[in-house]
């Protein structure tokens, strides 16, 4: 595993809040797309090269792409020559905003922290519906059902992204801490709890969680949710059809903080950051990490993994008690999806995106350890038991579920997250959580 995607591991963990939706970036892009037409429009020649924009702190894709140029989509390559260029992930959305002011978007590029960028994007006519392409190059099959899912879950039903990278959420456990204690996987919250109580009885600590992200938190609330209230819990909340503070909401908030409050993250968690969480667990100092697949990398490394990679499992979110939800239904995300310039989409760049849906998922695992929303068409030997049934789960999901702030506005986003640590610390009670969120939703 090499050392460049432990870093992307973890700017990928850092912008799991970001991706909620910018308000502000959003009515800046309406201005500037307004302003030179709306529609897209500009000149329709073809491109001359296979323009790809994305950011500095993920070389995962960037690698991936190169690699395929001089081998699988070599034709592709010869007809449309890649050409990268990357700018920091902070400047993204502003780049952005300025060459669609431009009429100047590239090819492919990563398309923005805000689903709500891509999709104004879309409605103006600049990015391509990528359903209708790929049904036409005959390569839709090439996705995962459940990256399309969580597409479309996040643009408004719209395959607006390719899933370069694809992501499932659950507990990754120590299996010998487990057996050591007796322990079974648990099926429900309740055995979840009462294992944490028998490991906190034993001096081992339950669960490490970065309180200084704060997300790997408010993902416990939205995993309880989902599992008591069903898969549409945190949609109605968006639609306005329910609120944080009624009382279903606020009870997933009690659940959480009363892990805290016996001490299950262990001590000073608001000061833990994302890294040391991950370093907790691979050093066995925690039997449990709520976490999402991009730490199989992390897994898979031997220099940060010293309790071994056979040793690492993994679970969903249990299930709730008489709830609605299943644990069937994953947590997932695209990371920080890609996609392509509506005008820009000619036969040449059909050619470089068919190869990539045919090619891409084998030659990201192969060489990377990177699982994406891809197909994997070339047989790759999974690393380790853990990615195998990571892998598998993927390829059998058919309906996932998004995070806590995934229709959050940014703003909701900062305050949840923020606040986070406050309420397993015992500082914030779940029902003052609940409507610090909440009033920073309603703000428009």
């Amino acid at each position: 595993m090499t050392g460049s995607h432990a870093v992307i591991t973890s700017s990928t963990s850092a912008r799991r809040g970001r991706l909620a939706g910018s308000t502000a970036s959003a009515a800046a892009l309406v201005l500037l797309v307004s302003a030179c037409g709306g529609s897209g429009g500009g000149s329709t020649s073809s491109p001359e090269n296979f323009s790809y924009l994305s950011v500095t702190e993920n070389t995962t894709v960037k690698t991936a792409l190169t690699t395929l140029s001089k081998g699988g989509c070599k034709t592709a390559q010869d007809d449309l020559p890649l050409k990268v260029e990357t700018v920091p992930q902070a400047s993204l959305d502003q780049k952005l905003q300025l060459l669609a002011g431009q009429d100047a978007l590239p090819v492919q590029f990563a398309a923005g922290n805000a689903p709500a960028l891509t999709q104004q994007l879309y409605k103006s006519g600049k990015v391509a519906d990528l359903e209708t392409e790929l049904k036409s190059l005959g390569v839709y099959d090439q996705l995962e059902p459940a990256a399309v899912s969580t597409i479309k879950a996040l643009y408004g039903g719209k395959v607006e992204v390719l899933p370069y990278e694809y992501n499932i959420e659950g507990i990754f456990y120590n299996k010998k801490i487990f057996s050591a204690n007796g322990l079974t996987v648990p099926a429900t919250w309740a055995e979840l709890v009462s294992a944490a109580g028998t490991l906190q009885a034993k001096g081992i600590q339950p669960f490490s969680a970065s309180g200084q992200q704060g997300w790997p938190l408010t993902r416990l609330i939205s995993g309880y949710l989902y599992r008591s209230l069903g898969p549409d819990a945190l949609k109605a909340v968006a639609d306005g059809k329910a609120e944080l503070t009624d009382p279903e909401y606020v009870k997933a908030a009690q659940e959480v903080a009363a892990l805290g409050k016996k001490g299950y993250f262990g001590k000073g968690v608001g000061s833990i950051d994302y890294d040391t969480s991950v370093n907790e667990f691979l050093n066995g100092k925690a039997g449990m990490l709520y976490m999402g697949s991009w730490a199989l990398a992390n897994i898979a490394d031997e220099k940060q993994n010293k309790v071994g990679a056979d040793n690492v499992g993994f679970m969903p979110f249990p299930a709730v008690e008489g709830g609605k939800g299943s644990i069937e239904q994953y947590p997932s995300n695209v990371g920080l999806g890609i996609t392509l310039g509506a005008k820009s989409f000619d036969k040449k760049t059909g050619a470089w995106v068919s190869c990539i849906a045919k090619n891409y998922g084998s030659t990201a695992l192969k060489d990377q350890g990177a699982i994406s929303g891809f197909k994997v068409n070339t047989p790759v030997e999974d690393s380790n038991e853990v990615t195998g049934q990571i892998r598998k789960t993927i390829s059998g999901s058919r309906q996932n579920v998004l995070w806590f702030e995934a229709l959050f506005s940014t703003k909701a986003t900062t305050v949840s997250q923020s606040n986070a640590a406050g309420l397993v610390a015992g500082s914030l009670s779940p029902e003052k959580f609940m409507r610090t969120v909440q009033d920073a939703l309603a703000e428009k």
